[in-house]
């Protein structure tokens, strides 16, 4: 090679290696990749539905419903989040009541919830004594959490990163106490899950187009205080 075509090919090299990082940096639009793959859900769904389940069996009184919803809440390896920044905003209430629940349901609960709704009836209840028996056995998954006692009239926003590419879940599981208006948005502000009905949960999949940092904002639009679990995977 001439001195001449290694110092073109040097400067080529070199305008690419300046281009990449541009290229890279073009963080517009939606951090939502629409044409990734689907990937099956996780843990924090899982444990989204074993809430709805669990609310759905105590309102009908159907103690092998609320089995079902504890041996799903039981098959998740669910582990406290660490330090994750939230920001909370609104005028503190001067009667700051807690409401019925304390925190959301977890497995043990649910079965205890079971057994009470079961009764005297010998085949839920040698069901329940199975569950409990098998205990953690055959996980299907993980997922992280964080609570938070979030007085009426208040809203939280959590500051969440996750990488791009990769597909992400989160979920929102309250006490049943009070009504939680939930919305997800990306960096620029772009809305892309949201939930306003009368419920205090949510449930979000995607998969960022980019690393990135995604807000969940809660509101508790209720009387009362309602603690709730930020999960994700």
């Amino acid at each position: 090679m001439t001195l001449k075509s290694l110092s073109i090919a040097l400067s080529t090299t070199a305008l690419i290696a300046l281009a990449l990082p541009a290229m890279a940096q073009d963080k517009t639009g939606t951090n939502v990749n629409v044409d990734a793959p689907a990937s099956p859900a996780g843990g924090a769904a899982t444990m989204g539905l074993a809430s709805e389940l669990y609310a759905l069996g105590v309102s009908s009184g159907d103690a092998l419903t609320v089995l079902t919803a504890a041996r799903l809440a039981m098959s998740v390896d669910v582990t406290e989040g660490g330090e994750i920044k939230k920001t909370t905003t609104g005028d503190v209430p001067a009667d700051d009541a807690e409401g019925a629940a304390e925190a959301p349901v977890d497995a043990a609960m649910m079965l205890a919830k079971a057994k009470e709704l079961a009764g005297d009836d010998a085949v839920i209840l040698g069901l329940i004594a199975d569950t409990e028996a098998e205990s953690a056995r055959g996980r299907i998954g993980g997922a992280v959490s964080w609570i938070s006692r979030l007085p009426s009239g208040q809203s939280d926003v959590w500051e969440i990163p996750f990488y791009g590419n990769s597909y992400a879940e989160i979920a929102v599981v309250g006490d049943g106490d009070a009504n939680l208006d939930v919305v997800v948005t990306d960096e620029n502000g772009n809305v892309f899950c949201y939930d306003v009905s009368w419920s205090d949960q949510l449930y979000c999949d995607f998969t960022p187009a980019w690393d990135g940092y995604f807000y969940v904002t809660v509101e508790n639009v209720g009387n009362v205080r309602n603690s709730y679990y930020l999960l994700t995977n």
